[in-house]
């Protein structure tokens, strides 16, 4: 913060110059000026004009053409004439040139302390507050999420307006299992930044998994509100995907999550939903549908000189790579042992990542392993098996048979 206050001073620097600037400036502009006065051309070309005139008067009195009276008279109000020009050029004197300096020291104090306060009360200070924070809290390795909470909450107690504040409050409540304090977060957002669809979608789901899955009144009401001003808004369809799911309402819960789906911008999310659809899928008799993709078919069995080796619960990740192994996975499917043998579908809804997809290769190398450690990664201990050059088409045929033969050393 004082760097940020330092840089505030920098930016002012130029501006209080440029207030002092014409106060440097006011002696010489007023030597200027007096000098012109002093060579006043206008009194001199008014004498002028009367001498020429008075010229010609004492003409016509030689001439003869006026007499002594009518020449005095003319010449009077002639006098009379150059008086009045002489008293109408007459200016007032010159100002001092340090009148009115002490403004420019009030009009410098004036524009500091209004910067100051225009940005206390438009600027983002209390953001930059968090930021710190949450730099100073990814620095120290030993720091913990409860110190961050308590730092955050000191920063709720100082600026309980700033909706900043609850945000970030509210996915740490909720990730350390703090519901209530989750749903205060979510409440005071509601408060500060009005009922969107987001948040109440995101109290909606809060209050529902709260409540055991159970769609009380209250995560109800949550859920017509949401639904009325989006109603594709996908928290609210992925939980409600949920509630029929578990209601034995596979149809149901299919067309949500699908719904659901096309209103995300979070790939892995997605990918969760799909796995859910495929589930709905074979509950309800169904071959997991491919989308239309373009995809692969495998069956996974598990050697019988392995069988026992690892738990019945053990995780099984089926991956797909390109054959020349330069871009990240394909294709990702997670089972179990005790589920195998089974048939599975890998196509583009199980990519995991944007630009690397099954339906971007011709042939792809299936490998298959059985993570003692419940990790992505390779330990081991670990089962695995591998198959190379297996063509991606229309995810339809007959499954390739990938079988887990193998232990990892």
């Amino acid at each position: 913060m004082i760097a940020l206050w330092l840089a505030f001073a920098l930016l002012l620097v130029p501006a209080l110059w440029l207030l002092v600037l014409p106060l440097r400036r006011a002696g010489a502009v007023a030597r200027a000026q007096a000098d012109y006065e002093a060579d006043d051309r206008t009194t001199r070309q008014n004498v002028a004009v009367y001498r020429r005139r008075l010229a010609s008067l004492e003409a016509a009195r030689e001439r003869g053409e006026i007499d002594a009276a009518r020449f005095d008279e003319d010449r009077l109000e002639l006098e009379r004439s150059l008086l009045d020009d002489a008293s109408a050029s007459t200016r007032s004197p010159l100002k001092p040139a340090g009148a009115g300096k002490l403004l420019v020291p009030l009009a410098m104090v004036a524009l500091v302390v209004v910067s100051v306060l225009w940005y206390r009360w438009e600027g983002a200070e209390g953001d930059l507050a968090l930021y710190r924070i949450q730099q100073q809290v990814m620095a120290d390795p030993e720091a913990s999420l409860p110190e961050l909470i308590g730092r955050l909450e000191t920063q709720a107690a100082r600026q309980p307006d700033n909706p900043n504040v609850w945000r970030s409050l509210f996915p740490l409540y909720r990730d350390s299992g703090r519901v209530s304090e989750a749903d205060r977060a979510l409440t005071r957002l509601l408060d500060l930044e009005g009922r969107t669809p987001w948040l109440l979608a995101e109290l909606a789901q809060l209050r529902y998994f709260a409540a055991g899955r159970e769609l009380t009144p209250d995560v109800q009401a949550l859920v017509d509100e949401a639904l009325a001003a989006d109603p594709g808004q996908p928290t609210v369809l992925g939980m409600l995907g949920i509630e029929a799911f578990e209601s034995a309402d596979y149809e149901t819960a299919i067309d949500r999550w699908r719904r659901a789906i096309a209103g995300m911008d979070n790939p892995e999310a997605a990918e969760a939903l799909r796995q859910g659809i495929r589930a709905a899928q074979r509950r309800m008799g169904q071959t997991p549908d491919a989308s239309g993709a373009p995809g692969v078919r495998v069956r996974v069995s598990l050697a019988p000189e392995l069988v026992g080796r690892l738990d019945a619960d053990t995780a099984v990740f089926v991956v797909a790579r390109d054959m020349a192994g330069e871009l990240p996975p394909l294709a990702v499917v997670r089972t179990t042992l005790g589920e195998l043998p089974t048939t599975l579908t890998l196509d583009d809804g199980d990519a995991m990542a944007p630009g690397a997809r099954l339906s971007a290769v011709e042939d792809v190398r299936l490998v298959v392993r059985a993570s003692a450690s419940g990790q992505a990664e390779p330990h081991p201990g670990d089962l695995m098996g591998r198959l190379e050059g297996v063509a991606v088409g229309e995810a339809d045929g007959e499954p390739e048979p990938l079988v887990i033969d193998r232990v990892v050393e």
